[in-house]
């Protein structure tokens, strides 16, 4: 049985891509630090948005994983966006990235609008936590 449970009330507007509210009844939180599309050597790849969510996505999950998660783990996930317009434009495209590194558990999200990231280069930051068993 997940620890997690996902609340979408039929009052709400349906949500795309996220859940309204994340229940959690884990043992363990893991909290993850915020990711960027660095590569090993430190350095932003990917010029586009899409590329930089895609890495930055994977840098999550791959520390999510090391912790012992996976992506069904997740109950809170925030994107930090330096161009939130550009962000809806390309909706669907980061939708599909999503679907096919996480899957379609969606946690609690928020997209935040920034001016700019720690690293100057870089176009989307994810952090979150998440809760095992």
């Amino acid at each position: 049985m997940t620890p997690l449970h996902r609340h979408n009330p039929a009052e709400l507007s349906p949500p795309t891509g996220f859940s309204h509210a994340v229940t959690a009844t884990g043992c363990r939180l893991v909290f993850l630090a915020g990711q960027t599309a660095l590569d090993r050597d430190g350095k932003i790849v990917g010029e586009t948005l899409s590329e930089q969510f895609e890495t930055a996505l994977a840098n999550l999950l791959a520390a999510l994983r090391h912790a012992g998660g996976s992506p069904a783990d997740l109950a809170r996930v925030t994107v930090y966006a330096t161009d939130v317009a550009d962000y809806r434009r390309h909706a669907h495209e980061l939708g599909r990235v999503w679907r096919r590194l996480a899957g379609r558990d969606y946690p609690a999200m928020a997209v935040i609008g920034v001016v700019r990231l720690w690293d100057e280069q870089a176009r989307v930051e994810l952090d979150g936590f998440a809760v095992l068993e």
